[in-house]
């Protein structure tokens, strides 16, 4: 979605929209439409910067993504040694 490079399944981060915002779904289980993202704060950016995420989930108006980007911050936080 942002980047829009192409990946296994299980190198991305699946997101599904909560009320008016978006979640992350590490298990891959909540219900509802998903869209997949790198874990990667440059690629979130670009999300949000494009206005992919209400594309992506047919929704009107902006999503609050703060949820997504602590999950993504604390995912390259322990990859960083």
């Amino acid at each position: 979605m942002g980047c829009r490079e192409r990946a296994a399944k299980n190198e991305l981060l699946r997101i599904v929209v909560d009320g008016d915002a978006c979640v992350p779904d590490r298990r891959g289980t909540l219900p509802g439409r998903g869209a997949y993202i790198h874990p990667v704060p440059v690629c979130i950016d670009q999300a949000v910067r494009r206005r992919a995420f209400p594309r992506a989930f047919r929704v009107q108006g902006p999503l609050d993504t703060t949820d997504v980007s602590r999950a993504v911050e604390t995912v390259v936080g322990r990859a960083t040694p």
